[in-house]
């Protein structure tokens, strides 16, 4: 189901309506059944597989808790691991396996070795789980109910988490219907003492919640689908552009993904907190970051902090010298973008991010030795909030593009000439009204991080105006989420 639809109009009010009418018990039994049928609507077989995770991670945190014997301990965390990530290797990992090795063999003029799924599996089953062409049908939101899963068995070994007793609880606290597709991804800490809460109907929660949604919308349908139109154009395959045009596509491109992530993120908190219950910010004006990490400390917050704690550190971090430290930080990075998809471009796009941040560090240790202190003027902050920027829209165009089209789109980039003119699907209006929005989102980010509602006559103004605008400015076509691919 997705958020900009009719669909989850309807059933928002409705589950909202029916949430502040019931018991606590009777509460999270709506929220699991209605958070159920969510995720029915994409594709009702893959429930099974998420259920199948769910039952193993519940008793394994409830064993992992009650043992004594530390080996017997690790081996289940490790067992409830595999089971995780088998799973999303398996659906997400196959086919980018199959192709990555039958064309390494295939360059060596040796036979492929990986078949494809179909003749693997019997029938019945290849039907419900590949496309009509054979690949394998990823789950919707798979890598992020994979990871607010692992994070719940880790915190319980690790005893920072009591093991849930209640199934019903536990299993809601993965699917959760407002944060189950696309994140925030959550730790058990956060949110499963919430599902035991009972919350009264506050009015302050709910005019927040409702103009945070309600600019989530804005951002998706108004800003990253219109922005779209052109990033489409200039980005198609077989296409060539000139140097600006293609600029302009990848700037572009930098504000169609923060808008559509973002505003899910947007919905699915504001979602939340209409009912008080409280996600973490996933998103804090990222393109206002001045460096490459700062920008991940703005981008993303649930899936870096997720790196961080449970990738970087255990691998040791900084704690082992420069050199494990610049290897720990592109192992993240390239793990990270092959979490993001299954091709080589993602692992490029990862690569780069880690090279910069590797290279900022090396930097920042050069001068430091040499005594030399940056300077922190205005200015200065302003210049490396643009170099910042420009570096990640160069990345994205890798997570956007195959890896050939992302060099001919940054060959034609490099051609950049000041006789170039932008073409475009748009007319001249609609080109600056573009702009226009990018411009308008960037002050009110700087200024109104978060849309203030405590004056009531404000909120009666604002939160209409944004759906009137929405509604006329949209572009109205249910166009899926990026996120929702990963």
């Amino acid at each position: 189901m997705l958020f900009n639809s009719i669909q989850f109009l309807i059933f928002f009010i409705v589950v909202t309506l029916a949430y502040f009418s019931l018991s606590w018990k009777g509460r999270w039994i709506l929220l699991l059944v209605t958070s159920c049928y969510f995720y029915l609507v994409f594709k009702p077989i893959f429930i099974l597989i998420l259920f199948g995770t769910i039952v193993i991670d519940y008793y394994a945190g409830i064993w992992i808790e009650k043992s004594e014997n530390q080996k017997q301990r690790k081996l289940l965390l490790v067992i409830s691991l595999i089971s995780n990530i088998g799973i999303l290797a398996f659906f997400k990992y196959y086919d980018f396996l199959q192709d990555s090795v039958n064309h390494i063999l295939g360059s060596m003029h040796l036979r492929p070795l990986v078949p494809p799924l179909t003749r693997m599996i019997p029938s019945q089953i290849a039907d419900w789980i590949t496309t009509g062409d054979g690949r394998v049908l990823l789950p919707i939101g798979l890598s992020f109910h994979t990871f607010q899963a692992m994070s719940y068995t880790i915190e319980v070994y690790r005893g920072n988490q009591p093991a849930e007793r209640n199934f019903g609880i536990y299993a809601l606290y993965v699917m959760f219907y407002p944060q189950l597709v696309a994140g925030p991804i959550e730790r058990p800490q956060n949110m499963l003492f919430q599902f035991h809460t009972y919350f009264k109907y506050d009015f302050e929660l709910v005019k927040s919640g409702l103009m945070q949604m309600a600019f989530g919308f804005f951002k998706k349908m108004v800003i990253a689908d219109r922005l779209s139109m052109m990033v489409d154009y200039a980005y198609a395959p077989g296409t060539e552009h000139n140097g600006l045009t293609l600029l302009t596509a990848a700037i572009f491109y930098s504000f169609q993904i923060y808008c559509d992530f973002s505003g899910y993120s947007d919905i699915a908190i504001g979602a939340a907190r209409v009912m008080g219950f409280t996600l973490m910010d996933n998103f804090r004006s990222p393109y206002e970051a001045k460096s490459i990490a700062e920008f991940w400390g703005r981008w993303h917050i649930s899936l870096s902090s997720w790196f961080r704690d449970y990738l970087y550190i255990p691998l040791g971090g900084n704690r082992k010298g420069d050199l494990m430290k610049y290897r720990n930080q592109l192992i993240v990075f390239m793990v990270s973008g092959l979490w993001h998809g299954t091709s080589w471009s993602f692992v490029i796009w990862g690569g780069l991010h880690g090279l910069y941040q590797i290279s900022a560090s090396i930097r920042d240790k050069v001068l430091g030795n040499a005594g030399v202190k940056m300077p922190e003027s205005e200015f200065i902050k302003i210049i490396n909030r643009i170099l910042t920027f420009l570096l990640v829209t160069l990345t994205w165009v890798f997570f956007r593009n195959s890896i050939s089209r992302s060099f001919d789109i940054l060959r034609g980039i490099g051609k950049l000439s000041l006789s170039d003119k932008i073409l475009s699907p748009f007319n001249v209006v609609e080109m600056w009204f573009c702009v226009f929005l990018i411009v308008f989102l960037l002050v009110k980010e700087h200024y109104y991080e978060k849309i203030p509602t405590r004056s009531t006559t404000l909120f009666f103004i604002l939160f209409p105006l944004t759906a009137i605008l929405t509604y006329f400015f949209g572009v109205i076509t249910e166009n899926q989420f990026i996120y929702f691919q990963f």
